[in-house]
């Protein structure tokens, strides 16, 4: 009777703390919040953006998510339409229309960021690891004194993620331990979007104009907008692009490269290259392929005079079919390639191009 007596008295001291303890793991679960910072263009959510959503729809089912809009002018309100619409699970859109994001500056867009999170108090703040995101999170993880995580290509749990190492030979799994808000850069390519989300016209979401009253005219920082490029083509988007043709520093120049733009357009393909060959000039940096360039995925990546050194093959690996062509029957590219051809580019391209039929 006394060790019952004993027992009991022991379970009342215990039980209000487990319980609490579980209310307080019930309401942590429940407080999952996410911001996704979207990147537009012609009035339309760039396809990384909605990559970023579908990262976000994987912390948790009960997941309210804000898409934050920045920009000025009638396409910025377009863009904010369209993003009401991209995804069931969008349960609102901000959209901040002032003259100083008329370009995305890391200072201005960092301060927008830190405002809206100190109005929202979202758990988790989510873009896609593109130069955007790259130039603007770290940024605002430092006005929010916390420590951001890159190049996310797994979500396990609101607090644990995988992202690759070593240029991408190994992954590492990080947890979260932060008491600030969690800010994550996610590889696009790791969270594909069906066509069919970004087409979806059901269960808009409101758009909701961000108070920018507190915002400041000292935002613009120690940056300025220069000038902004871009080459006047059909081909499709290298990020984005399901056959990619990729050309190295064996091409040996700018004219000789040419080749690798007109087999692409055959195949209605768009161009990569080496950061070998982007040094060189033979290209602009957009178009490099890589660790420290863009990561592609696509269904079929093509590889001429590419040696396959390792910083290349991090932002290619997960193509699902390679194609390596190379007169070295020793370079590394041939370890990882599906199919690959030993001999001479400058004999092999022209006779694709020859035999290929014209793109329709």
């Amino acid at each position: 009777m006394a060790s019952i007596a004993a027992l009991r008295a022991l379970r009342k001291r215990i039980s209000p703390s487990f319980t609490s303890r579980i209310i307080a793991f019930t309401s942590d679960s429940r407080s999952i919040s996410t911001l996704v910072l979207a990147e537009h263009e012609g009035g339309a959510i760039k396809p990384q953006s909605l990559s970023a959503v579908k990262a976000a729809k994987s912390l948790s089912n009960d997941n309210p998510i804000s898409l934050l809009l920045a920009g000025s002018g009638s396409a910025l309100h377009e863009a904010a339409a369209n993003a009401a619409s991209c995804d069931p699970s969008v349960s609102e859109v901000l959209v901040a229309d002032s003259d100083e994001f008329s370009h995305p500056l890391a200072e201005p867009w960092a301060k927008l960021i830190h405002l809206v999170q100190q109005k929202g108090g979202y758990s988790h703040v989510i873009t896609a690891s593109g130069s955007f995101g790259k130039n603007i999170l770290p940024r605002a993880a430092a006005l929010l004194d916390v420590s951001p995580i890159t190049d996310v290509i797994e979500i396990s749990d609101p607090h644990l993620f995988v992202r690759p190492i070593y240029a991408g030979n190994a992954l590492c799994t990080v947890r979260y331990t932060g008491a600030g808000p969690c800010l994550l850069t996610v590889r696009s390519t790791s969270f594909p979007v069906s066509p069919i989300l970004a087409d979806s016209k059901s269960n808009e979401a409101p758009i909701t104009q961000v108070d920018l009253s507190t915002f400041g005219e000292d935002s613009v920082g120690k940056s300025r907008y220069v000038k902004h490029t871009s080459q006047d083509t059909e081909r499709p988007d290298l990020g984005n692009a399901r056959v990619v043709v990729t050309g190295g520093r064996a091409l040996k120049s700018a004219e000789n490269f040419k080749m690798i733009e007109k087999l692409a357009e055959k195949l209605g393909a768009a161009v990569g290259a080496t950061r070998a060959a982007v040094d060189a000039g033979y290209v602009p940096n957009d178009l490099q392929v890589g660790q420290t360039g863009k990561i592609v995925a696509p269904e079929l990546y093509m590889a001429f005079g590419v040696s396959g050194a390792i910083q290349h093959l991090a932002g290619m690996r997960d193509s699902k079919v390679i194609v390596a062509v190379n007169k070295d029957a020793e370079a590394p590219i041939f370890q990882v390639a599906d199919y690959g051809l030993v001999g001479d580019i400058f004999e092999v391209i022209p006779e694709l191009l020859e035999k290929l039929p014209e793109k329709k």
